[in-house]
């Protein structure tokens, strides 16, 4: 898969098939839409194109700070280059290009810039300025304009979006076997390791802690959870905790995890930490040697968990 920043930059040379979305999480309900696009593309000679946005159109146009999606951008792009798709394009989204009318955006971006001859598109999608043109509009613009459009049922977009509702809704409960099984993958969460109080070191549970700068992603329900890496072609396992660390008396969320029979020096590293399971909520605890003793218990758990 070949990844373009904006419609500009996108090689003409090539005619395309594709659909358009922001596609949050990439979950089993949109992977169906993406097969479809794909088995379209190589029976017509076509490469399979997705268009999407960044940043997010809600951030732009209503200036919603608070808007939790399932992936960074940087995750959505690995997780669709492991789909068999020839081209995405992320284009950013401005309040400039909002503005486009249905007649630009069809005629200027889809036809001369991406080629366009089929598009796979939801019977609810709107375009244009103030989303004013709906599938009717498309279909007779590629009447004109010689282009293919192959609607996306409602069934198969209710399918979408209860995926994704009940995605977010698993994750804020912490009910990550649920949130994997409609993502097709393990929640993933991507930062940076950075320096922290060292407390977890002092009690013989050394923890790497994961700074996020995406305050967009959704990090799911305060808890500990059973977690993977690959580090450095190695798949280590460990446990995480995602809270304040009320037992030492912390505030501030944070997100640690202690890799199992693991030295290495993470300090600037940057993670992807899949999340497995959840083993339980996150408590404050008599003592630090309470939190201790929990912590044993929990790494049981946790490796019993892996072994299955």
């Amino acid at each position: 898969m070949i990844t373009v920043q904006s419609i500009s930059n996108f090689d003409k040379a090539y005619p395309t098939a594709i659909t358009i979305g922001t596609f949050d999480g990439v979950h089993i309900g949109h992977r169906k839409i993406l097969e479809r696009l794909i088995k379209n593309a190589k029976v017509l000679g076509l490469k399979s194109t997705v268009l999407t946005f960044f940043p997010h159109p809600r951030m732009v146009l209503q200036q919603d700070m608070s808007i939790q999606l399932l992936n960074t951008i940087e995750e959505k792009v690995s997780i669709l280059n492991t789909l068999g798709l020839d081209y995405l394009i992320i284009h950013p989204f401005t309040k400039e290009f909002s503005r486009l009318s249905a007649t630009q955006f069809v005629r200027d971006i889809l036809v001369n810039n991406l080629k366009t001859k089929k598009i796979i598109i939801g019977y609810d999608h709107r375009f244009g300025r103030n989303r004013n043109a709906d599938i009717k509009d498309l279909i007779a613009f590629g009447n004109i304009l010689d282009f293919e459009v192959e609607e996306i049922s409602a069934l198969e977009i209710d399918d979408v979006s209860v995926s994704s509702t009940k995605i977010r809704k698993a994750l804020d409960i912490g009910d990550i076997k649920t949130a994997n099984a409609y993502l097709g993958y393990n929640y993933m969460l991507t930062g940076t390791i950075v320096k922290g109080k060292g407390l977890g070191r002092k009690i013989d549970f050394p923890t790497a802690n994961l700074f996020i700068k995406e305050t967009y992603k959704l990090i799911p329900k305060n808890g500990v959870y059973v977690v993977k890496s690959q580090i450095d072609g190695e798949l280590v396992y460990g446990m995480m905790n995602i809270g304040v660390n009320p037992t030492v008396s912390g505030e501030k969320r944070s997100i640690e995890i202690n890799f199992f029979d693991f030295q290495q020096d993470l300090y600037g590293k940057t993670l992807q930490i899949d999340i497995i399971d959840r083993i339980r909520d996150e408590h404050k605890f008599s003592s630090v040697e309470a939190l201790r003793t929990q912590l044993i218990k929990d790494k049981q758990t946790s490796l019993a968990i892996i072994s299955e």
